[in-house]
């Protein structure tokens, strides 16, 4: 990226002031060097979200972020819908409510490496993975409706976890306001077979060794003990969140122009928030949350018998369940006035810190909320909590992982998955994938450094390190 069309701030906090149709600044977080390694369309992006009718303070850009539909990877946003604000699918991301749960499992890390192929193995039957993968469980169209309506609570009550797991999800595993009658019969004809897959690309389920403390006290409270295994599960809503999104889309453009909003580009194609369009689509699209808490919800469940036939008597209890590709309706205050928000966060992760007490658990109003960052196969993933500062300077958001740093296509030229198996395994990492194409291309050079992107994040005030986690195991759709 150049450089030359940034203000700098500060030596995480990189400005470009409001020309031509910009209604607010263009914000990235991001170090010298992380903003050099960004092609230069994150900025082109966020200049062009900036655009959009009510937006409030500015764009934003987080560490990791990179080129996507319309808005960046790692954009966030927030609208007025009394100043004529917008929801837009493309900030929301295809993968609607793609996130991160981690799970706590009290197993020493060298009692699991004893066992590692054992549990790698059966890990891999259990866990459905792959383009296209499908379950156990095939859903009546009625039942899937139930899933919409209910999402993990749905989960729970068909015996797939605990009540006391919905406490861990954000919004208590079930968001108000999903309308499964707004959500096509060929989304959820794709969907009937595919709850409880992780499904394919960059998603995963990974066993991992607590390496690093970097905070005693919030660690005790998250129960974080060096030297224990956790289980990190990455995934989203599957085939009926890209669905969705991909007729919406078509909605919005006719809307946008309907409506006399002029987009910089047509892949920012959006709808205002008062719309039929937009009420529609947010109708949509808390269904697909509530399709991916369920999705997630059940994979504990299935991650938990595998655990059980190895580790007899081992349970898994849910440390936090956390989207990254989501619209929230949220409070925040702007220019001193406290304002009902619809805040995109597309590749970014809520983060809250203790002042949102209510928005929380009980065990984590004092500390924040947890804030799961993923790693790239191969490298560290990280548990951060969530900040009061992050309140302020981008709506309560952070980063969701390390970011790509290079496309599927240039990855495939440079790896074979072979070769990404062997060189893990050689490193104590056991890679387990139906695909090996797909591996090449989530080799983790593909990827950017997750651990400066997320000191990048800490030193920018969005999150605070708690801890660091290495990969034992990787289920890779």
């Amino acid at each position: 990226m150049d450089l030359s069309k940034l203000e700098r701030i500060s030596e995480t906090e990189w400005h470009v002031p409001p020309t031509g149709r910009m209604r607010v600044p263009a914000v990235i977080f991001a170090t010298e060097q992380l903003l050099k390694e960004m092609d230069d369309k994150v900025l082109e992006q966020a200049c062009g979200v900036a655009t959009l009718p009510g937006i409030q303070k500015a764009a934003f850009a987080m560490p990791d972020a990179h080129w996507g539909y319309g808005f960046p990877i790692g954009g966030v946003a927030a609208f007025d819908p009394d100043e004529g604000g917008v929801i837009s699918a493309g900030g929301v991301g295809f993968d609607i409510s793609c996130g991160v749960r981690t799970l706590l499992t009290g197993l020493k890390a060298k009692d699991v490496i004893a066992r590692q192929k054992e549990l790698a193995d059966t890990l891999f039957r259990w866990i459905p993975a792959g383009v296209g993968s499908t379950g156990n469980l095939h859903l009546s169209i009625k039942e899937l409706d139930e899933v919409l309506a209910n999402g993990a609570v749905w989960a729970v009550q068909r015996g797939y976890g605990t009540h006391a797991d919905l406490e861990r999800i954000e919004e208590h595993g079930r968001i108000e306001g999903a309308d499964p009658d707004c959500v096509s019969n060929q989304a959820k004809k794709r969907q009937q077979d595919e709850m409880g897959t992780l499904g394919s690309g960059n998603h995963y389920l990974e066993v991992q060794e607590i390496v690093e403390i970097y905070d005693e006290a919030i660690a005790k409270v998250y129960g974080l003990r060096l030297g224990e295994v956790v289980v990190s599960i990455h995934c989203g809503s599957r085939g009926l969140g890209h669905q969705i999104n991909t007729e919406y889309l078509k909605e919005m453009t006719a809307a946008a122009q309907q409506h006399g909003i002029h987009l910089p580009e047509r892949e920012l194609a959006c709808a205002p928030i008062k719309s039929s369009v937009g009420q529609r689509y947010l109708g949509a699209m808390r269904a697909a949350i509530n399709c991916a808490l369920a999705n997630r919800q059940i994979l504990s469940h299935l991650a938990g018998k595998a655990f059980a036939e190895i580790f007899p008597g081992t349970k898994l209890t849910l440390l936090y369940d956390v989207s990254h590709n989501t619209c929230k309706v949220e409070e925040h205050v702007v220019d001193g006035k406290r304002k009902r928000l619809f805040v995109h966060r597309k590749g970014a992760t809520r983060s809250y810190g203790p002042s949102r007490s209510a928005d929380l658990p009980p065990e984590f109003r004092a500390v924040g909320q947890p804030v799961l960052i993923g790693g790239s196969m191969g490298t560290c993933s990280y548990i951060l909590a969530g900040t009061d500062a992050a309140e302020q300077k981008a709506f309560a958001s952070a980063v969701h992982g390390a970011g790509r740093a290079l496309s599927r296509n240039q990855a495939l030229k440079q790896w074979q998955g072979r070769q990404v198996i062997d060189e893990l395994a050689s490193r104590g990492v056991l890679i387990r994938s139906p695909s090996v194409r797909g591996v090449a291309e989530e080799a983790p050079g593909a990827y950017k450094d997750v651990s400066a992107v997320v000191d990048a994040a800490e030193q920018a005030g969005l999150a605070r390190k708690v801890a660091r986690c290495k990969p034992i195991i990787c289920i890779k759709g």
